[in-house]
């Protein structure tokens, strides 16, 4: 099911190339299919998005009332409900506690200058439908945008018969704005260029399928994006001290995900190698997602021996996993060596669903070797920031012959002479 390699420089290398290739898995079928909806939606507004509903959801697009939202809400578990509203608590306090906050401070020249933040005006959330409904994403894209000061969110998704309930009382519960019954690259198309009553959005956050990844990567500069999502992964780095029993069980919940997600272990002991392997036949053969946990797990995980936790770090770091947990002795001592990760998980008692759902810090992560570069969803991702600056004679003064030297050589003589006339220079 999953093969266990003793690091020496080359296979474990082979298998990293190889778990980078699955990133590749959009082809080009999806992304023609998907430009050709872009631009179809680009010009013919509305009706297109019309059609292509029908035509793949079966269904019109449609504004879900407020009143179905509380019907929802009602209507869910009332331990679900209990556990969402949990959830939103400890998201709310986890980017409160982030939030950045204007600025301003005298320059060494004597002017002010600063920075002033705002909240995104329009920002829309894409929760996909069927199987792959998730009310948990609806909490970790909407409540981080509430409390940047986003002054609406748009949530999308698939306008099917039936509804999930548990994601339209998450909605109610994160203060969605407006929900539309709208899914696929057609919903991209409508929140990039707007469509009847689909209005445009400033950025557009939320997993979807490879139609809507494909359509999200389109959109990008004529609105933002949260990411470039790829299938999700995880790293366990385990010293002998682990337990077997939970790293099996950690590596297979990230396997169970997906037949492309990634579940890699690296340890510095041989023995815990051969243990967890075991675990891993036995938990899965219990489980319900049994096939996918086999197949992600035989082409696209990994247990790799280390001779030290300084050489199991280094690999984490040429990996950059989604999700990495640290299971050793002393967790903290191994923090300091890693630089990319998406989300940290330290210690046995740390488990990663603990972030999917309850602790507060987003599970919207950078998935495929993107942690080198891109950060987690939060507070931030909703934010913009514009600087500011002001000036008087006294402080424009001592330093205004230094602009018009810089603009000089530059050869932008109107940027010299804005300054020039200020003093009589002209």
């Amino acid at each position: 099911m999953i093969d266990v390699i003793k690091a020496d420089g080359v296979r474990e290398m082979e298998q990293i190339a190889s778990m980078r290739s699955r990133a590749a898995a959009a082809n080009q079928s999806i992304n023609e299919a998907a430009g050709a909806i872009m631009a179809d939606v680009q010009a013919r507004g509305y009706e297109a998005v019309r059609e292509y509903s029908l035509r793949f959801d079966k269904a019109e697009p449609r504004e879900i009332a407020p009143e179905e939202l509380q019907a929802a809400y009602d209507a869910c578990p009332r331990d679900l409900i209990a556990a969402m509203e949990r959830s939103a608590r400890n998201i709310r306090d986890y980017n409160e506690h982030l939030l950045s906050q204007s600025k301003e401070w005298r320059s060494p020249d004597g002017g002010t200058v600063g920075r002033i933040v705002r909240g995104l005006t329009k920002v829309g959330i894409y929760v996909p439908g069927g199987t792959a409904a998730y009310p948990s994403s609806v909490l970790m894209t909407a409540v981080p945008a509430k409390v940047a000061g986003v002054k609406e969110i748009i949530m999308l998704t698939p306008p099917t018969s039936n509804l999930n309930q548990a994601v339209l009382a998450a909605a109610k519960i994160a203060g969605v704005d407006r929900v539309i019954g709208v899914g696929g690259a057609q919903a991209v198309a409508a929140v990039t260029y707007g469509a009847g009553f689909i209005p445009r959005v400033d950025k557009l956050v939320g997993p979807g399928n490879a139609f809507v990844a494909a359509a999200k990567r389109m959109a990008y500069g004529t609105l933002d994006i949260d990411m470039v999502a790829g299938p999700s992964d995880i790293l366990v780095l385990a010293d002998a001290t682990a337990n077997p029993t939970y790293v099996a069980a950690d590596l297979i919940g990230q396997a169970e995900h997906d037949r492309l997600a990634s579940a890699v272990l690296v340890t510095t002991s041989e023995e815990l190698a051969i243990q967890v392997k075991a675990e891993i036949q036995r938990q899965t053969a219990y489980l319900a997602r049994k096939e996918i946990i086999e197949e992600s797990l035989n082409n696209y995980g990994a247990i790799l021996v280390c001779d030290t936790l300084e050489r199991a770090a280094e690999l984490a770091n040429e990996i950059a996993p989604e999700h990495m947990e640290i299971c050793t002795e002393r967790p903290r001592d191994i923090l300091p060596l890693i630089q990319n990760a998406g989300a940290m998980f330290l210690g046995s008692w740390t488990p990663e669903p603990l972030g999917d759902y309850l602790a507060g810090p987003d599970h919207v992560l950078p998935t495929s070797g993107t942690a080198r570069f891109f950060s987690p969803l939060s507070v931030d991702s909703f934010l913009k920031t514009m600087s500011v600056l002001e000036f008087d004679r006294a402080s424009l003064e001592p330093i205004h012959q230094e602009i018009t030297t810089f603009a000089e050589a530059e050869h932008l003589t109107a940027h010299a002479n804005c300054i020039k006339v200020r003093f009589g220079e002209v």
